[in-house]
């Protein structure tokens, strides 16, 4: 490889960490999100007296702009008047060469987002685990929390974030809730959803938030159910089949119903019939060979 290509290859891997470092992976410590044209006062939280200097994305603010305001050079209350898109990023304050404090301003926008078109959820069964997936890419980091608690923004909330980079689908999220299997389902599941999209280089400081209400029901999708045996006996196929694993049980509590499908091969015909589980499975009969499909 001559210099050149080595030089080359350097500058493309430091500018794919700078860009990968410049969009947050996850949420920030501390952040404040406000709507366009709102009013924010930012307190710098430091226990030691003494003049401090406002950053904003580590570049030095000139507090004397109309945009900003401050009681006195020593105040460590700055005031954003009037929110828009160049005030927001990471604000910082310092003292000597040394940040004692920090906070991101982020936007909520003002269109609103379908969060069905963002959040999908699916449960194998009526256990308490189901899993959620996050389905817009532009977000860097995500996190899902459960409970009026998570709704209403508690500290008692209890956050599922997301880690690294999405895949091709999105976040996955796992997530455990607290309702009886057994008993009538009468409570919706509240499932609140935070995003941000935090990137310094394309000025992108967005705080997204939704909540989406289900019952438990409407969410259940079983996997596939197992194939237990397939017996030819002269003219007759003999089929057993079990719910699958993942399945609730006691099966006699929780039946199924799988569509049966199966295509003869004499005629092609496409027949259908619906049978429910119980708990040794089922067997269903036909008189002709077919291919068999089970839903």
């Amino acid at each position: 490889m001559t210099l050149l290509s080595w030089i080359t290859a350097f500058l493309l891997i430091g500018a794919t960490a700078a860009d990968q470092q410049a969009k947050l992976d996850h949420f920030p410590e501390i952040f404040v999100v406000a709507k366009e044209g709102d009013s924010v006062s930012l307190t710098c939280l430091t226990t030691t007296a003494g003049n401090v200097a406002w950053k904003l994305n580590d570049e030095e603010l000139e507090l004397k702009l109309e945009e900003f305001e401050v009681e006195d050079h020593m105040s460590l209350n700055l005031i954003v008047k009037k929110v828009d898109a160049p005030m927001l990023g990471e604000y910082s304050c310092w003292r000597d060469g040394t940040k004692l404090w920090s906070t991101y301003l982020l936007q909520e926008p003002e269109e609103e987002e379908d969060i069905d078109s963002l959040l999908t959820c699916r449960a194998k069964s009526y256990d308490c685990n189901f899993s959620c997936r996050w389905t817009e890419g532009r977000y860097g980091a995500v996190r899902l929390g459960i409970g009026p608690d998570c709704t209403n923004g508690l500290p008692t909330c209890h956050w599922v974030s997301s880690s690294g980079q999405p895949n091709s689908e999105g976040f996955q999220f796992e997530l455990t809730h607290n309702l009886s299997p057994f008993g009538e389902e009468s409570t919706m599941l509240e499932v609140t959803a935070e995003a941000i999209d935090i990137d310094i280089n394309n000025d992108n400081f967005r705080f997204l938030k939704k909540t989406k209400k289900f019952y438990l029901r409407d969410i259940v999708v079983p996997d596939s159910p197992e194939i237990v045996s397939l017996e030819v006996v002269q003219s007759q196929l003999n089929v057993t089949i079990e719910p699958p694993s993942s399945w609730s049980t006691p099966h006699s509590f929780f039946t199924l119903e799988h569509e049966i499908e199966y295509i003869l091969r004499d005629n092609g015909q496409v027949k259908m019939t619906r049978l429910r589980t119980a708990a040794l499975g089922f067997r269903v009969v036909s008189c002709s060979f077919f291919d068999i499909f089970v839903v």
